[in-house]
């Protein structure tokens, strides 16, 4: 059962309109299933519309910010619990370690760089939570479309390529995320591939 989601997202709003209603959405469904958020701490971009939807249906947010961001990112005050930390790793694990799952909206490189360090803690046996990409219209395409061909080309085992799970709508992404079961390796390298 899912309790607290992970959302790591863009502190920009990007280009187009629907990103930040999609973050205002998922805000607005994660509040309505009782389901904290666990963000990066900013009330600025994607990061600040989904935590103020969450916070306008009386949800709980959690924030968590580097103490050298906490001005840049414009520290999110209003959120139920905010924890200041040193580093950018010291953030990732601790939101890592207070949610159930991770989503991942639209953003730049921070936000692939979470999706990538969730992805490979789950691939070295360090967690078993889902991992899903909400591709709103389409942004995740390529990033979808390469990792299936890391997966061709054998650097990506197929059970590692389908713990990043993925979905167009916010609502059907958290029930395939609700019904994942990670897999069981018995060890991490293919030497058949070497």
């Amino acid at each position: 059962m899912i309790t607290s989601v992970c959302v790591f997202c863009g502190a920009s709003s990007g280009g187009n309109p629907i990103y930040i209603q999609t973050a205002k959405a998922v805000g607005k469904l994660l509040a309505s299933q009782n389901i904290t958020l666990v963000f990066g701490g900013g009330k600025i971009g994607m990061m600040g519309a989904v935590a103020d939807a969450v916070l306008e249906q009386g949800g709980k947010v959690i924030g968590v910010i580097p103490q050298f961001l906490k001005t840049k990112e414009v520290a999110h005050l209003d959120v139920s619990e905010l924890i200041v930390v040193d580093s950018m790793h010291e953030r990732k694990t601790i939101m890592h370690q207070l949610s159930d799952a991770v989503m991942v909206l639209p953003g730049g490189y921070g936000t692939l760089d979470e999706l990538f360090e969730m992805l490979t803690w789950g691939q070295l046996g360090l967690h078993q939570k889902p991992i899903g990409l909400l591709n709103v219209e389409g942004y995740f395409d390529g990033l979808i479309q390469f990792v299936n061909q890391m997966t061709n080309e054998r650097f990506l085992k197929p059970s590692y390529r389908n713990m990043l799970l993925h979905h167009t709508n916010a609502p059907d992404l958290l029930q395939v995320m609700s019904n994942y079961k990670a897999p069981t390796f018995d060890k991490i390298i293919d030497t058949a591939a070497t």
